[in-house]
C-alpha cells in the first residue's frame, strides 16, 4: 500500500484512539464502575465527639445548655436560575437546563440508589407548577442523557480529554493522508495516476484507489463526528450559557450542518408507542408466505411471527395531557412515604372507590388476579368494550384507551422483563390457543369486530374456572362475562361524564402501575 513508516504512525495513533475511547466507556458504563462514579463522596456529618465535648465543657462552666434545631435556609428548586440561559436563541434552552439539573438527581435511580428527601420535594413542587409540553421535554431530555451514559462514549466524548482526543485523532488521520500524497507524488515525480503501464498494457492500480478511498471516508466521518458533536444537547448546553457574536456565528453553522444532513437535538425520540393486539395477532389477517415458510425451518418462528403483528403508533398529546395529569393528582396526595408506597400499589382499585363501583367481578379481576392476568383480561375487555355496537366514551377517550391496552399488552408479550415476574407468557399462549379453537370452527371471520361479537355471543353463565380448572390459564371468556362487561361499560360512562380518567375504557385500571 506504500505506507512507509511515518504514514503508518498516523494511522495506528487514531486507532490507539478509538479503541481506547470505546474500552474506557465500555468500562465506565458497566454497573459496578457506573454505580462507583455517581455514589457521594462520604459524608461523616457533624462531628459528634467534638460536639459532645463542647457541650460537656460548657454545662461544667456552669452555663445552661439545651439543644436547639437549626432551621435551613429554603433551597433553590432548580439549579440554575432562568438568568443562566444567556442564549435565548438555541431551541428548548429551557428544558435543556432542566432537564440536566433534574439528570444529576434522578441518575443515581439506575444504580438502585435512593433520593434524598430536598431531592424528592424539589422535583415534585417542579412538576407540579409546568405544563405537560415542558414536563415531556425535560423527561425526554434525561432519558436521552442517561442512553448517552450508558450506550455511547458520551462520558469521555464530552469532556475536555474527549475533545482533545477527538481533535488528536482527526489531525493525525489528515496528517496521515497528506503524507501519503506527498509521498505517492515523490515517488511518481508527476501528478498522480491511478493507472501504470506493464508491458504496454495499462492497469488500473486498485491499491491505490482504496486507500485514498479509506483515507477520504475516515477523514469524512471524523468531520461528521464533529458535527453530530456540535448538533448534541450537551453542546446546546453550552451554547445557551454564552452570548456573544463568535457563538451566535457558531450556532449558526451548525444549525445548517443541521439542516443539510437531518440532524436535530430538539427531536430526542420518535413520539412512536408500540402495539400488540391479541385478536389481531390470532387472526392472522397479515400473513405473508415467507414468515410461514420459516415455520419449517427455523426454531426461532414465534419471536419472528410476534415482531411481525407488532405495531407502532404515535403517541397523541391528549395521551400525554392524561397521563401527566394523573401523575399530578397522584402526586397532591403522596404527602409522605406511606402514601408513596400505597399510590405504587394501587392497581385501578382507587377508580373504583372514586366511582363507587363495587361489583365483586371487578375487583376480582384486579386486585385477586396476578399483574399480568389483570393486563390480558382487560386488555380483551377493552377490545370488546372498544367494538361494542354502541360504545359508551367519545371516539377519542375509547383511541386513547386502545393505544394503552395494546401498549400494555406489548410489555407482557414483548418486553415481560419491565413488568412483576409472574406467568403470563403462559397465559397468553393459552388465551391465544382458545381463540384458535374458536377460529377454526367459524373461518368466515377475517376481522376483529366480527371476532369480538363472536366472543360476546358465548353463553357465560357458569364461570370458565368451574369448567377447565386449573388446567388451561385462558382468560378469554373471564373477560367477556356479562356483569364484568356491562359494569365496566357503566364505569367508563361515569368516567366520561366526569371528564376525569377518561382513558378507563378497561385496560387503564391495571395500567395505572406502569405509568
Amino acid at each position: 500500500m506504500l505506507l512507509t513508516g511515518k504514514t503508518n504512525y498516523g494511522v495506528n495513533f487514531t486507532g490507539i484512539i478509538k479503541y481506547g475511547e470505546r474500552t474506557w466507556s465500555l468500562k465506565s458504563g458497566s454497573s459496578e464502575n457506573f454505580r462507583e462514579s455517581i455514589l457521594p463522596p462520604p459524608d461523616p456529618g457533624p462531628n459528634y465527639a467534638k460536639f459532645m465535648d463542647h457541650y460537656t465543657a460548657k454545662k461544667a462552666e456552669g452555663y445552661n445548655v439545651t439543644l436547639g434545631k437549626v432551621i435551613e435556609a429554603p433551597s433553590i428548586l432548580l439549579g440554575h436560575s432562568q438568568g443562566a440561559i444567556a442564549n435565548d436563541n438555541i431551541p428548548d434552552a429551557s428544558s435543556l437546563h432542566d432537564g440536566f439539573y433534574f439528570f444529576k438527581i434522578f441518575v443515581c435511580l439506575f444504580a438502585d440508589l435512593i433520593l434524598s428527601l430536598q431531592d424528592h420535594k424539589s422535583s415534585q413542587i417542579f412538576f407540579e407548577t409546568t405544563d405537560w409540553k415542558h414536563a415531556f421535554q425535560v423527561v425526554e431530555v434525561e432519558l436521552g442523557l442517561m442512553y448517552d451514559m450508558l450506550y455511547t462514549k458520551a462520558v469521555l466524548t464530552y469532556s475536555h480529554l474527549g475533545i482533545f482526543l477527538k481533535f488528536v485523532s482527526f489531525f493525525c488521520t489528515l496528517s496521515a493522508f497528506i503524507a501519503f500524497s506527498c509521498l505517492i507524488l515523490i515517488h511518481n515525480k508527476a501528478p498522480i495516476q491511478f493507472h501504470q503501464i506493464i508491458e504496454g498494457h495499462k492497469h488500473i492500480n486498485y491499491d491505490l484507489i482504496i486507500t485514498f478511498a479509506l483515507f477520504i471516508g475516515a477523514i469524512l466521518l471524523e468531520i461528521y463526528a464533529v458535527i453530530v458533536l456540535l448538533s448534541s444537547s450537551w453542546a446546546m448546553l453550552w451554547l445557551s450559557k454564552h452570548k456573544n457574536w463568535g457563538v451566535d456565528r457558531l450556532y449558526e453553522s451548525i444549525s445548517w450542518f443541521q439542516k443539510c444532513f437531518k440532524l436535530s437535538h430538539t427531536k430526542r425520540w420518535s413520539n412512536l408507542m408500540s402495539q400488540f393486539n391479541l385478536i389481531r395477532f390470532c387472526l392472522k389477517d397479515d400473513s405473508v408466505k415467507c414468515i410461514t415458510v420459516l415455520k419449517f425451518i427455523f426454531h426461532f418462528y414465534p419471536s419472528l411471527e410476534k415482531s411481525y403483528y407488532q405495531d407502532t403508533e404515535i403517541v397523541p398529546p391528549e395521551l400525554k395531557e392524561l397521563i401527566f395529569d394523573q401523575l399530578k393528582v397522584k402526586s397532591e396526595e403522596a404527602i409522605n412515604i406511606e402514601a408513596c408506597k400505597q399510590l405504587c400499589a394501587d392497581r385501578g382499585d382507587r377508580v373504583l372507590e372514586k366511582w363507587r363501583c363495587h361489583d365483586g367481578d371487578i375487583k376480582r379481576s384486579i386486585k385477586e388476579v396476578e399483574f399480568d392476568q389483570s393486563i390480558l383480561l382487560w386488555h380483551i375487555a377493552t377490545d370488546l368494550c372498544y367494538y361494542s355496537d354502541e360504545p359508551a366514551v367519545s371516539f377519542q377517550s375509547r383511541e386513547m384507551s386502545k393505544l394503552l391496552s395494546n401498549y400494555m399488552l406489548y410489555l407482557l408479550v414483548m418486553c415481560p422483563f419491565m413488568l412483576p415476574n409472574g406467568i403470563g407468557q403462559i397465559r397468553f399462549e393459552d388465551t391465544c390457543a382458545e381463540v384458535d379453537e374458536l377460529l377454526i370452527e367459524r373461518k368466515y371471520i377475517s376481522e376483529s369486530d366480527q371476532a369480538c361479537k363472536m366472543i360476546l355471543r358465548v353463553n357465560t353463565e357458569i364461570p370458565p374456572s368451574e369448567v377447565k380448572g386449573d388446567r388451561s390459564k385462558s382468560v378469554l371468556f373471564d373477560a367477556c362475562i356479562p356483569t364484568v362487561f356491562r359494569n365496566g361499560g357503566e364505569l367508563v360512562k361515569r368516567t366520561e361524564m366526569g371528564n376525569d380518567e377518561s382513558c378507563l375504557g378497561g385496560d387503564a385500571l391495571p395500567c395505572s402501575k406502569p405509568m
